[in-house]
């Protein structure tokens, strides 16, 4: 057989066979394309009014690449939590506000039919360990077992409305300036964590009981108002008050009501946590509830995606939030050398949204 006659059927072959890989990886690119049309088509864009103190979560890595995992791609605009109940919800899909009482009212706004929770957070006092030796002393404060509460939030409001300096406070070598002793807060007519302090500060001077009634809700107010007026200018969201307390120090803040996840997060993206810094927890407390009101179908699907992805919930609770599996919670504590109390049981809950309406509505007529 000669050379001829083998060559030809063999190039021939390689030439078959050069043709056919061709069409394969011509046809395996055309694929991956598609592939990835749709993968982009699927993906669905949602936008919507959040708390400030939820920006960090959102903005994460992490958390973009989870969502996307499920066709979701967010794009957030942060206002104080009561605002967002007031808006206007035309071009948003959905409102993600702190506290149940905006919560329940962006649904009603929205003639929402569902809600999601899918994390909740105690509120606290940010304060300084400088000052223990005063507080501990006038029975403000007692800790028990590694966790600082104030045990005695009735008589700290006394002294509030009563004028107490930070100098006429027993063992007060740290801080005995003349400023009158005060619990810092957000502007109560337009974030959720001042109202959640006004809930609090209610049940106090209503003997211990939620306030239920528009006749003891007027009866009580007064003295509340003081809370608040006395304060100066306030910001309108709870990142706010906190950025005074961490950059400017206790000079500027040394009580400052915040969110228990704020003081975490902080102090777990250190790298080593402020031991000058401390968490107080009022007794009773109130958890605030971050809660998603959807306006779409894209919406529900973010809320429902927030409230049941395992990898989602532990990057909650790497931002200090509670979440339906303590689980979590534990472990971003140990993991970062913080502590916290794993469960609190003296918890309160606000008033109804009418009730608590009708007092800041009437604290919000004294600014002007």
């Amino acid at each position: 057989m000669s050379a001829t006659r083998i060559l030809g059927p063999l190039l021939a072959l390689l030439l078959l066979l050069g043709i056919g890989y061709g069409i394969f990886v011509s046809a395996g690119r055309k694929a991956r394309e598609a592939g990835e049309r749709l993968a982009a088509s699927a993906v669905v864009e949602v936008r919507g009014m959040i708390g400030s103190e939820k920006e960090g979560f959102f903005s994460d890595p992490r958390v973009i690449d989870a969502l996307a995992k499920h066709g979701l791609k967010v794009q957030t605009e942060k206002t104080g939590s009561r605002e967002i109940s007031q808006r206007d919800t035309a071009g948003y899909d959905f409102g993600f506000p702190a506290g149940s009482p905006a919560a329940i009212a962006l649904k009603k706004k929205a003639n929402a039919s569902q809600t999601f929770t899918p994390f909740f957070t105690p509120m606290a006092i940010a304060s300084w360990r400088a000052l223990l030796p005063a507080l501990e002393a006038e029975g403000l404060v007692r800790q028990d077992s590694g966790t600082l509460y104030v045990v005695d939030m009735k008589k700290l409001m006394d002294m509030i409305n009563r004028g107490v300096r930070w100098r006429d406070l027993k063992n007060n070598a740290a801080y005995a300036t003349g400023k009158s002793v005060l619990v810092n807060s957000t502007d109560i007519r337009k974030s959720n964590s001042a109202a959640m302090y006004l809930s609090l500060a209610s049940y106090l001077a209503n003997d211990n009981n939620v306030v239920g009634d528009p006749a003891d809700a007027d009866r009580i107010l007064p003295p509340l108002s003081a809370l608040f007026l006395r304060q100066g200018l306030q910001e309108s969201s709870s990142a706010g008050p906190f950025e005074d307390y961490t950059t400017m120090g206790m000079g500027k803040a040394p009580l400052v009501m915040i969110y228990e996840s704020q003081f975490l997060e902080y102090q777990s993206r250190r790298a080593k946590p402020n031991p000058d810094m401390v968490v107080l927890y009022p007794q009773p407390t109130l958890f605030t509830k971050h809660t998603l009101v959807p306006f779409t179908e894209g919406g529900r699907k973010l809320g429902e995606v927030l409230s049941t992805d395992p990898e989602l919930q532990k990057l909650a609770a790497e931002y200090g939030y509670r979440t339906s599996d303590p689980t979590h919670f534990r472990d971003f504590l140990k993991s970062k050398g913080l502590e916290a109390p794993e469960t609190i049981v003296d918890v309160i809950d606000p008033p109804s949204f009418e009730i608590l309406e009708r007092m800041i509505s009437q604290i919000e007529a004294k600014y002007h």
